[in-house]
């Protein structure tokens, strides 16, 4: 009989395909904390530094390269995979760099919308014998909750805003244009599409000049294994820099990175933060 350590042998090997923003990390620590292995493959021009101390192996690629990450994983024994963090469609042109297979996935697309490119890359790790999961594994616990997050109430005129954001975000969503919207007083002041979220955001507010309201959410039919919504200190300090008065977050659908932090720097900012189920 084998008097060795086998425990090894239970522990999971899970892929990482780690877009921009904090979120790859944040999953590759909460992932290492809950005993699962990380092998990650990171993007040039889009993955931050940092990932090292918190995964197994690390593998830098161009945008496109198929090939090389489908090895890095069946070499590694990986079975189910995450996308974290988003790619930012305007600096494709700079590090997209597709090889023969992300050529081929390229042509069988129909449409170029952010989910069917993310379902037909799954699709393309699938046949491979790798399940892509949703990238809100391991951690529910910083989904944002439903209710009033900060220590002020909205008033009635910005709750009725906050449900109007949600009907227009919701629609924009249904396009696949983005997942923010800026409104005031019935009027949308600004949508999300390429520029990406804290763009809107100052165009937005700046346009208010005060007590606009923000809103966050899932798109309609948002696959939570791709582009879940996000937000961390950075969204508040853009928020009280150009005096957007509330910020709601669909709840149970959007990762809040940091919360503590962020509801302190939403107190110092006079931002109200809520959670609202659509």
């Amino acid at each position: 009989m084998d008097g060795g350590d086998r425990s090894h042998m239970s522990v999971e090997t899970i892929g990482l395909i780690a877009g921009n923003g904090q979120f790859p990390k944040l999953f590759a620590e909460t992932a290492k904390l809950a005993g699962v292995r990380v092998v990650a493959v990171a993007h040039t021009g889009e993955s931050l530094p940092g990932l090292d101390p918190f995964v197994e192996h690390l593998t830098w690629i161009k945008v496109g390269q198929l090939d090389t990450m489908i090895s890095v994983f069946r070499e590694h024994g990986v079975r189910r995979a995450v996308m974290a963090g988003g790619i930012h469609k305007a600096g494709l042109m700079e590090d997209f760099a597709p090889d023969a297979r992300g050529l081929r996935l390229l042509e069988r697309l129909t449409q170029w919308s952010d989910d069917a490119l993310l379902r037909e890359l799954a699709m393309e790790l699938e046949h491979e014998g790798i399940e892509v999961v949703e990238s809100t594994l391991f951690l529910e616990s910083i989904l944002t909750p439903e209710g009033v997050l900060t220590s002020t109430e909205p008033d009635q005129a910005q709750w009725r805003d906050v449900r109007f954001g949600m009907e227009v975000v919701k629609g924009i969503g249904t396009f696949d244009i983005g997942q923010t919207v800026v409104v005031k007083s019935g009027m949308v002041l600004a949508v999300e599409a390429i520029e990406g979220t804290d763009a809107a955001l100052r165009r937005g507010g700046e346009l208010a000049r005060g007590g606009a309201i923000a809103v966050k959410a899932s798109k309609p039919s948002q696959d939570l294994r791709f582009d879940v919504p996000a937000v961390g200190i950075e969204t508040i300090a853009v928020c009280g820099e150009v005096g957007i008065a509330l910020l709601a977050l669909e709840a149970g659908k959007t990762l809040m990175f940091d919360r503590r932090g962020m509801m302190q720097a939403a107190e110092d900012a006079g931002l109200v933060v809520v959670g609202v189920r659509f």
